[in-house]
């Protein structure tokens, strides 16, 4: 489910960076081909982890959103980035410090921006 590169650097750069467009996830630092992008997007809205909707100014275009399946990904994701963090370099270090400092309210925080999100999108 969440066994390649790409799928997991989708679902960071959502959570952490607050992407929820196909064009800001081309965007993102690593440089995703859009085959491949469409291909993890359809995998992680069939495993429940994400989901879509229209974007309200322009319904041709699609917003993705975690679902609660996916913001339950919170706590792994936040492990992994202060794994990471401590065995190599890494260019957020406010986002690391913050995590660190109080994880438990970090998460909260991620939850809340998803739940609130979710529900200004009704």
């Amino acid at each position: 489910m969440l066994g390649d590169r790409w799928s997991l650097l989708i679902i960071r750069d959502m959570m952490l960076r607050g992407s929820r467009t196909y064009k800001e996830f081309l965007e993102s630092y690593e440089r995703i081909a859009t085959n491949i992008l469409a291909d993890r997007l359809r995998k992680l809205i069939a495993y429940g982890i994400i989901t879509t909707e229209s974007d309200p100014s322009d319904g041709r275009k699609r917003i993705y959103l975690l679902t609660s399946k996916g913001i339950d990904l919170a706590p792994v994701m936040t492990e992994m980035v202060l794994w990471a963090a401590a065995h190599e370099e890494t260019g957020n270090q406010a986002l690391v410090r913050l995590m660190r400092e109080d994880k438990e309210a970090f998460l909260a925080g991620v939850r809340k921006r998803w739940v609130d999100r979710r529900s200004s999108q009704i």
